[in-house]
C-alpha cells in the first residue's frame, strides 16, 4: 500500500541495518525520494539492485524507488533532511562526518536509541554539540520492530523535537496508512524511554528464561516503568512522555516480543548461556550492554535508586548470576508503590 504526501522530500537515511532499511522503505513507499547509506558494499548493492536487504531483512521486498549508496557525500548532498539510524555507539562518529556535508537548512533526525558511551550524554545533546544551534533536531522513537514495519503491519511511533516545523515534517514523512506518527517536544523523556527499555527488557527476558511465570514478567515491566518515571522526574522530563509510546509502549514491546535483541539476550542468560554465547547467536548490536552502565551513571548522579536496572548491570558484568539478582530483588523491604512526590512539581 502506498501514499503520496502533499510535499515530497529528499531524505537521506544513514544506517542500512534492519531499522534504517525499514524506515527508508517506509518513506519511499510514501512517495519520498530516499537514499539509504551504508558501509557494507555488498549489502548496499543488494538493496540498490535487488531491492532486498539480505543481511538484516532477508526475503522482504523493498520498493523499487529506494536507492542505496556507500557514498556519504552523494547520499546527503541534495537532502531536505537526514535520518540517522546507527547504533548509539556510532552516533557521534556519524553526525561528525555528516556535519560538513549537510546542506544549508537541512534538519537532522535520528531513530537511534541509547546514550553516548562513556559520557552518558543523550543523543540530542551530542547532535546539538556537534551540529550547532542552527540545525533543527528531532528523535523518532516508540514500539516498532523493523521486520513488522517493512511488512506493512500497523505501527505507531512518536517524533519529539524543539523545532515544531521540523518535527512535523519528519512525522508527516513517516505517517501513512499503516504507520502512525505522533509528535511532541520532550526530547529528554523520549530518549530516556527509548534507551531504558532495552535494559529492562533484559530483566524480563531473564525472568522468562528462568520460567518464573507471567506474574513475574508483569511485575518487572510495571516496576521497570516506575524506575523510568523516577529517573525522568529527576531529569525534568514529563511523566506523560514515559506513559506514552516512547516509554510504556516501547517498554511493553521490547519486554514481551521475541524480535527484541535485548529480550533475547535476557532469555539466553536466564537459560544459563554466557553473554558471549548469547551475543554471538543474536548476531547484531545489543544496546543494553552499554546502556545499562549509562543508566546507572545517570541514576548515581541524581541519587536515584534503580534496583532492577542495577541488577541487570550486575548480571551483564558477571558480578552476580541471574538467580542471585532475583534473590536480591525479592529480599527488598516492603514500601509504598510510589513516593508521594513523584508527580508533584
Amino acid at each position: 500500500m502506498t501514499e503520496t504526501t502533499t510535499t515530497t522530500n529528499d531524505i537521506a537515511v544513514l544506517g542500512a541495518g534492519s531499522w534504517g532499511t525499514a524506515l527508508a522503505a517506509l518513506m519511499a513507499r510514501h512517495g519520498h525520494r530516499v537514499t539509504l547509506w551504508g558501509r557494507d558494499a555488498q549489502n548496499v548493492a543488494a538493496i540498490d539492485r535487488a531491492h532486498e536487504n539480505p543481511r538484516y531483512l532477508p526475503g522482504i521486498a523493498l520498493p523499487d524507488s529506494l536507492r542505496a549508496s556507500t557514498d556519504l557525500a552523494a547520499s546527503v548532498g541534495d537532502a531536505d533532511w537526514v535520518l540517522v539510524v546507527t547504533p548509539s555507539h556510532a552516533f557521534t562518529e556519524t553526525v561528525t562526518a555528516l556535519k560538513p556535508l549537510l546542506p544549508r537548512g537541512a534538519g537532522v533526525a535520528w531513530a537511534s536509541k541509547g546514550f553516548e558511551p562513556g559520557s552518558g550524554r543523550f543523543l540530542h545533546e551530542v547532535a546539538q554539540d556537534v551540529l550547532g544551534d542552527d540545525v533543527p533536531l528531532a528523535v523518532v522513537t516508540g514500539p516498532s520492530f523493523a521486520k513488522e514495519v517493512t511488512l506493512g503491519l500497523p505501527t505507531a511511533v512518536t517524533v519529539h523535537g524543539e523545532d515544531a516545523a521540523f518535527t512535523q515534517q519528519v512525522a508527516e514523512a513517516l505517517h501513512g496508512p499503516a504507520f502512525r506518527a505522533y509528535t511532541g517536544n520532550d526530547m529528554v523523556g523520549a530518549e530516556l524511554g527509548g534507551a531504558m527499555k532495552n535494559v529492562l527488557a533484559v530483566a524480563t527476558g531473564v525472568s522468562d528464561g528462568m520460567q518464573l511465570g507471567f506474574n513475574a514478567r508483569a511485575g518487572l515491566i510495571t516496576r521497570g516503568l516506575n524506575e523510568m518515571l523516577r529517573l525522568a522526574a529527576a531529569l525534568g522530563a514529563r511523566p506523560e512522555t514515559l506513559m506514552g509510546l516512547a516509554g510504556l509502549g516501547d517498554l511493553v514491546l521490547t519486554c514481551t516480543g521475541d524480535l527484541s535483541r535485548n529480550r533475547r539476550l535476557g532469555l539466553a542468560l536466564g537459560k544459563g548461556q554466557s553473554i558471549d554465547e548469547a551475543v554471538r547467536e543474536i548476531g547484531q548490536v545489543v544496546e543494553s550492554l552499554q546502556t545499562a552502565d549509562e543508566v546507572m551513571r545517570l541514576a548515581g548522579r541524581h541519587g536515584i535508586e534503580l534496583p532492577i536496572s542495577a541488577g541487570v548491570q550486575a548480571v551483564l558484568h558477571g558480578r552476580i548470576t541471574p538467580a542471585e539478582g532475583l534473590r536480591q530483588l525479592m529480599a527488598r523491604e516492603q514500601k509504598p508503590e510510589y513516593p508521594a512526590t513523584l508527580f508533584k512539581d
